[in-house]
């Protein structure tokens, strides 16, 4: 007969990584599902701050649990530096991460 923690190794259970600030996620529950979002900040309790610039903005950042965000990518340029540092990042910037991130991944944009 098996053991309780050789029959919980055998489950599948999906990973879930934490996002960093300056990760692209995508949501998967909730009012914004399937919107792309840049992580401001990581709380130490299960929880993100994300924004997306426009509809969620930076001054306001939504608390998120990191197991309905899944990590697509990682903001380039300015934003990750000033995350990096701590510092605040502008609307404008989060956008423009955004939609840098669409157009290298081969989307096109405004479809």
């Amino acid at each position: 007969m098996k053991d309780d923690t050789e029959i919980d190794s055998q489950k599948t259970r999906p990973q879930f990584k934490t996002p960093k600030p300056a990760d692209i996620v995508m949501s998967n529950n909730g009012r914004d599902t399937g919107k792309k979002l840049i992580v401001v900040e990581v709380k130490d309790d299960g929880y993100s701050l994300i924004a997306d610039g426009k509809g969620r903005r930076c001054d306001k950042p939504k608390l998120k649990k990191n197991k309905h965000l899944t990590i697509i990518g990682k903001a380039s340029g300015v934003v990750e530096e000033k995350l990096s540092r701590g510092d605040k990042v502008t609307n404008n910037e989060v956008r423009r991460a955004l939609v840098e991130h669409t157009t290298e991944s081969g989307v096109a944009h405004g479809r």
